[in-house]
């Protein structure tokens, strides 16, 4: 059965706490091992009825044992099938060694095993709690079964592969499913986790609700519309566009104007009332010809722009998109601080050389800045996160948003959004043809459009995010980001 559970991320550390939780209130952990032994034996044989052979490659812990008997319940429906394990399985302890007894076929050391057409691979040699480099054995038979195209289903997690952060430990299987037991780690979602899981499947094998959610920090989960709907503005019959907010945008001069067109109608079409490009007097004829919903300003400078801001009705604004980076930039993000604000591109490259000096002008009161840097963006402001391979990609970003009080999102196929509290999501949606010029600028409209109307900016920051990849659904392959513009509606 498919668990309620899977909606939920837990560590490995704390699915590990599950586990001895269950154990302490009486459940039979050995139980657990063979409802979810039974559960990948099931899936094999859904989804590879053709097979003429199972192999069962069992590691020298929990892991290995729900592969012995997985390899019990496929035996039982007269399948084929031969095991494999890593190390000595007779000094297996505890629910594994139980089931390495129960299993009939005592099997073989994993280096005998060849590849032969026909196989299905059952990987249970390490599950989401590998926290070192796989030895070169196992680096091996990887790179055999992979050279050789053997189907892989992975047992929780695929070997070789870190639940935590979602990386590479030296090598790790390709998967083309992957069966885990109540919830989803981290490692599942993370890049290049998520692609070397395959399709992804979350069993209930029996462990209480309630011991499962106690152990749930409720700190990380997926981006998903029930993390920050309640949030959004809602459609009421009697709004008007002064209630909705207005959002600025900053242009670039005469010959750089485009990306903030993309991101001040993304901004309109997420539900901002109104939306001004303020952009250098050269710029405006050029903006005046190719846009008619969104209204103009001349800002040339630091005065105009303070000058303008008398105005408390300008609460949100745009900076990045084109602009243009150096020392105007770096004062017309700390002009509006007192405002809500999303950093975006030349902006955030703009403070590289002082980022605490942005940092600062945000630090007080309610959050208000949204930094939206991809990888390279993000070590120009946190070089020394960016650095530290220790940390997976998920306390990089909640580590930045701390420091900077800022919602960041760290861009990527896996874009992480963190709070400065510790709340962080990690981004699912996203398709692939969303990496093309001019997508990161309809993300910053959105962002600041939904900012505008008084969405909080860490939930602003995470439905942008999701509401940017359904855009990018919607569209379809060979979008270009005015394509992506048409697609953008308020959820």
């Amino acid at each position: 059965m498919m668990s309620p559970l899977a909606d939920l991320l837990l560590s490995p550390e704390d699915m590990a706490a599950v586990d001895q939780a269950a154990a302490a209130s009486g459940i039979d952990s050995y139980g657990l091992m063979e409802r979810a032994g039974q559960a990948v034996a099931a899936s094999a044989l859904r989804h590879f009825p053709e097979a003429l052979r199972f192999i069962v490659l069992c590691g020298p812990g929990n892991n290995g044992g729900d592969g012995y008997v997985a390899a019990r319940a496929l035996r039982q429906t007269g399948a084929e099938v031969r095991v494999f394990h890593l190390g000595d399985p007779k000094i297996l302890k505890g629910d594994a060694a139980r089931a390495f007894k129960d299993c009939p076929d005592d099997g073989e050391a994993l280096g005998r095993y060849a590849p032969r057409p026909g196989d299905i691979v059952i990987d249970a040699i390490f599950g989401a709690g590998l926290s070192r480099p796989v030895s070169d054995e196992v680096a091996a038979i990887i790179a055999e079964i992979a050279e050789a195209r053997i189907p892989v289903i992975a047992v929780d997690l695929p070997s070789g592969l870190d639940g935590r952060s979602g990386q590479v430990l030296g090598a790790a299987f390709r998967a083309v499913r992957t069966v885990t037991f109540m919830t989803r780690k981290p490692g599942h979602l993370l890049m290049p986790g998520r692609d070397l899981c395959g399709a992804l499947e979350v069993f209930d094998i029996g462990i209480p609700a309630r011991i499962v959610r106690a152990h749930a920090n409720g700190l990380i989960a997926e981006n998903m519309p029930v993390q920050w709907q309640a949030d959004l503005p809602p459609a009421d019959t009697d709004t008007h566009k002064y209630k909705r907010g207005h959002l600025v945008v900053f242009s670039g001069g005469a010959t750089a104007t485009g990306a903030a067109r993309m991101s001040a109608m993304a901004g309109l079409r997420a539900g901002a009332g109104l939306v001004t490009i303020a952009s250098p007097e050269q710029a405006l004829s050029v903006n005046a010809g190719l846009l008619t919903a969104i209204m103009l300003r001349a800002v040339d400078d630091e005065a105009a722009l303070r000058a303008w801001l008398t105005d408390q009705r300008l609460s949100t604004f745009v900076l990045g998109p084109g602009f243009g980076a150096g020392e105007k930039a770096r004062q017309f993000a700390l002009a509006v601080s007192d405002r809500h604000l999303v950093l975006d591109a030349d902006g955030i490259t703009s403070f590289r050389d002082e980022p605490q000096h942005l940092f600062d002008a945000f630090s007080e009161g309610p959050t208000r800045l949204v930094l939206t840097p991809h990888e390279g963006e993000f070590a120009r402001l946190f070089p020394d996160l960016a650095a530290d391979d220790a940390l997976s990609k998920v306390e990089k970003a909640r580590a930045a948003a701390a420091r900077a009080h800022a919602a960041i999102i760290y861009k990527g196929a896996d874009s992480v959004i963190a709070a400065p509290d510790g709340r962080a999501l990690i981004n699912a949606n996203a398709p692939p043809w969303l990496a093309t010029a001019g997508s990161g600028d309809v993300l910053a409209g959105i962002i600041g459009g939904l900012l505008a109307q008084g969405t909080s900016a860490f939930e602003a920051a995470a439905a942008g995010v999701w509401l940017h990849g359904l855009a990018g659904q919607r569209a379809g392959k060979g979008l270009t980001a005015e394509d992506l513009v048409a697609h953008v509606a308020p959820f």
